[in-house]
């Protein structure tokens, strides 16, 4: 069994514990809220009793091997690092870092210490994904990769009121692009590794976050065509276009189903068998790295998610998004 420790106590940390706990050798043990009321609490709804007000208390504590990191984004970096200087294997929920930098210290700590690290996408983890990837080469020369993931958050309605909730507040290093953006741009980069180029666009708000954006990135022979946002919803499907065909994808964040249509109107279904709760390929993946001594993802790998950071980062740049965080003495 490998025991984990939770750090946060929101409705992601539980969407993940119910996928997590449906894997044979997850078992969890600790939880780190900085409330210790609320910690108490969330521990009590999963019979845990060993709950910690700091990451560091809990790293040393000797109950845990493992942690899930759930925290604001801008915390990711400095309490993964804290865990694997104690020698504790961190899965950091997406972004991993605020920007280029914070992830390159995470890094670092990671080599020091031996400790495995992997970015929680779920995505390119989950077996429709792995679908996609095996069918590639039967849709002919690809020449575009079209994602979109828009979603209206509850959350914009409460801004629109007045109210900025932690969504919307760039002191967190969050906004449309490191929330649901990302889920565009780590497929790609998992599928076709480094653009050439990044064009991007984007719609910001008052509160200083990104409500909307689109994102073009170059590679050779094919463009890879982005649009996510926070603040509109959208039908559009998600498609792989090559030559002889297309894959269509039902969700990018998600890809429970996937087909294969050829240039003669054919259509396969390439769809495979998933359970519900599809954070649960991402732990499976994160166990098999700790049982195995594998320190990185050979999906989620660091590279991967360095070159994600890097199209983040340059996005950030073009339409005027800028964090705390980047601000380094």
């Amino acid at each position: 069994m490998i025991r984990f420790g939770v750090v946060g106590t929101n409705w992601i940390t539980d969407r993940f514990l119910a996928a997590a706990l449906l894997h044979e050798k997850f078992s969890l043990t600790a939880v780190c809220s900085r409330s210790r009321e609320r910690g108490l609490a969330f521990g009590s709804k999963y019979g845990v009793g060993a709950v910690f007000g700091s990451v560091e208390e809990m790293a040393e504590s000797g109950e845990v091997d493992a942690v899930y990191i759930a925290n604001p984004n801008s915390l990711h970096a400095r309490t993964a690092i804290a865990a694997m200087e104690r020698g504790v294997h961190v899965l950091c929920e997406k972004p991993i870092a605020s920007n280029a930098m914070e992830l390159a210290d995470m890094l670092a700590a990671a080599k020091s210490s031996g400790v495995a690290l992997m970015e929680a996408v779920k995505s390119t983890l989950m077996p429709g994904f792995e679908a996609v990837k095996e069918h590639l080469n039967e849709i002919g020369p690809i020449r575009r990769y079209a994602a979109s993931f828009c979603q209206y958050s509850s959350r914009y309605d409460a801004y629109k009121a007045g109210e900025v909730l932690n969504a919307f507040r760039p002191e967190l290093s969050n906004g449309a692009l490191m929330d649901i953006g990302i889920y565009c741009i780590y497929p790609a980069v998992v599928l076709f590794g480094r653009p050439r180029s990044v064009k991007a666009t984007g719609f910001m708000l008052d509160s200083g976050v990104d409500g909307e954006g689109s994102v073009l990135m170059e590679y050779e022979g094919m463009d890879a065509v982005l649009h996510y946002s926070k603040i509109t919803n959208s039908t559009m499907p998600n498609e792989i276009l090559g030559e002889a065909g297309s894959i269509v994808i039902n969700k990018i964040s998600e890809p429970y189903k996937v087909e294969l249509h050829r240039r003669d109107g054919s259509v396969r279904d390439l769809s495979r068998p998933t359970v519900e709760h599809s954070m649960y390929y991402e732990v499976g993946e994160f166990i098999d790295m700790i049982r195995e001594k594998r320190q990185e993802s050979r999906v989620n790998s660091w590279e991967n998610s360095v070159i994600a950071m890097d199209i983040m980062d340059e996005v950030r740049r073009q339409i005027g998004l800028s964090f705390p965080a980047d601000n380094r003495s």
